[in-house]
């Protein structure tokens, strides 16, 4: 490293990959002692097997950052593999870079995954330079502020959390009260896209960054990936990309963005042919989830944008559209994020349900009868990118009521989405989804049957299985694998009031009929491979 040297630094910051935040306070202040450095690592393309479009997307918005930085006076070092594959992790980066630059001040912002946070903790005992960490300045909440809020092992619940923030600071309230007479219209925002839909659907604003170079590097360096590759990447990689991205959902996508948040459609793109290629992946969703969590755009600049254009819109724009996006931002973003700092690392290790079958081969490739899980699954695939339902409900609960290794299925996710990071996959994926954590997140486990996917989607009319069918060799995987899970977790559920229904629902068939349903249900775990 010590070629890269052309004059000494007093202090070295540190950026990591997901602090691309030009607002932070650092960036006040130039000074020729003072040296960024941001850099491609190994140790991050690999800890686990990520979608290509995301690390893609994470070395070309590092890359960006640096650039920018260096435009606006700042002294950066950016290195790429090239420079950093000698390097068995970050803190033998950092221990080489600290000499060669004979630094004496080593600073960086608190990271938002645990381990990172503990290796440079770690690291910053074992040197002898003095060492300084920071707020990343990007969330409502600071991290300092979160013990507040968040308790280890307690039961948290959104809304009331949700509820504290909107008044805290002061979004969508009107003389201290909620705006509209309520806080929450998610009962309003949970409608089927139906074909007479299809025609206002946006088109989606798609990027066309030259990413080239990444992939010849990631192949000469024999990083593992998964999905499929764009020699041209769609996703923003800039702030100035990412402003783009949420000047365009605020004028063309938050008008339905509550109403069409939950559906689900593999119809859109073959009935509007041409017109509508490349629109059924995104509808009415952000798709900011990457720029935001790579701190491209701060969650206050969304939210205070989103209520901007719906302020402007003399009505056209509902307040049930804009309340569900706040809910997502200000509520859910940073509710995971409090409940994954107030239980880590014991929550990564929690499987409440004892859940440990593997994760079906075909969650690699699509290929699956089940309509909606080969939907759901391809589009990860070809675009690192499923909304909130399709994780939740189709692919999510399909592992859940199948009873699969929350381990496998973190990983899974953590490696296939675009704005996987830990902090807020984890709580999403254990918590919310797989419900490992006995309710830390969610009050109850979210398990359906192939019903819910039909009420929201078009998936059913075109699968190989029947979804109106429990026990039959037609009958939808989803209906006995669902009843399954219910009846052998009867004496986890039975006491919360929001699954008494479905148990007394359950009891009321005949028990030849449970019988024919758990038998289909034991063949489908047995040839899992197949479905």
């Amino acid at each position: 490293m010590s070629h890269l040297v052309s004059s000494p630094a007093q202090k070295l910051r540190l950026i990591l990959g997901d602090q691309l935040n030009a607002s932070h306070s650092w960036y006040k202040v130039k000074s020729p002692n003072t040296l960024y450095v941001i850099a491609e690592l190994h140790q991050e393309a690999s800890y686990t097997r990520h979608h290509v479009q995301k690390v893609s997307a994470f070395f070309a918005a590092m890359a960006a950052f640096a650039h920018a930085l260096k435009q606006a006076g700042h002294r950066v070092l950016h290195l790429t593999l090239d420079e950093t594959s000698q390097y068995q992790d970050l803190p033998a980066l950092l221990r080489d870079l600290i000499e060669c630059y004979q630094t004496r001040e080593f600073e960086y912002q608190l990271p938002d995954e645990y381990r990172l946070r503990q290796q440079l903790l770690v690291f910053s005992n074992s040197i002898e330079v003095s060492v300084q960490a920071y707020e990343s300045e990007h969330f409502y909440l600071s991290d300092a502020e979160l013990l507040d809020y968040f308790n280890a092992g307690k039961k948290h619940r959104l809304e009331h959390f949700y509820r504290k923030l909107r008044v805290r600071f002061n979004l969508l309230m009107e003389q201290g009260k909620p705006l509209g007479g309520q806080w929450n219209y998610d009962a309003d925002n949970r409608q089927k896209l139906k074909v007479s839909d299809f025609n206002d659907v946006p088109t989606p604003l798609l990027f066309a960054n030259d990413v080239r170079p990444i992939l010849q590097r990631l192949k000469r360096h024999n990083i593992a990936t998964i999905g499929v590759a764009h020699d041209h990447l769609l996703w923003p990689i800039t702030r100035c990309q990412a402003n783009q991205l949420l000047e365009h959902f605020c004028r063309y996508c938050s008008i339905r963005f509550g109403r069409f948040q939950d559906a689900m459609t593999s119809k859109l793109d073959t009935k509007l042919g041409a017109l509508g290629e490349d629109k059924q992946w995104t509808l009415y969703h952000s798709r900011l989830s990457f720029a935001i969590n790579a701190k491209l755009l701060s969650p206050k600049r969304v939210v205070d944008s989103a209520i901007a254009a719906y302020e402007a819109a003399n009505g056209e724009i509902t307040l049930a559209q804009i309340e569900g996006f706040v809910r997502q931002i200000l509520g859910w973003r940073e509710f995971v994020r409090g409940v994954y700092w107030a239980n880590m690392p014991e929550y990564a290790k929690l499987n409440t349900l004892s859940a440990t079958r593997d994760l079906p081969s075909w969650f690699w490739n699509g290929d699956t009868k089940m309509n909606c899980l080969h939907h759901a699954i391809k589009q990860s695939l070809d675009y690192s990118y499923a909304h909130h339902i399709q994780r939740l409900m189709v692919t999510g609960n399909f592992c859940l009521i199948s009873g699969i290794d929350p381990d496998q299925v973190d990983d899974w996710y953590l490696g296939i989405y675009i704005d996987a990071i830990e902090w807020v996959e984890m709580p999403n994926t254990r918590g919310m989804s797989q419900f490992a954590d006995s309710g830390i997140v969610g009050s109850k486990a979210y398990a359906a049957s192939g019903n819910y996917i039909n009420k929201m989607s078009d998936y059913c009319a075109d699968c190989r299985y029947q979804v109106k069918e429990s026990h039959t060799e037609e009958a939808c995987p989803l209906n006995a694998l669902y009843w399954r899970f219910m009846a052998q977790h009867i004496d986890d559920f039975k006491t919360n009031p929001r699954t008494k229904m479905v148990y007394a629902n359950w009891l009321k068939k005949p028990i030849e009929d449970r019988e024919l349903i758990l038998a289909r249900a034991e063949k489908l775990l047995g040839h899992i491979e197949d479905l």
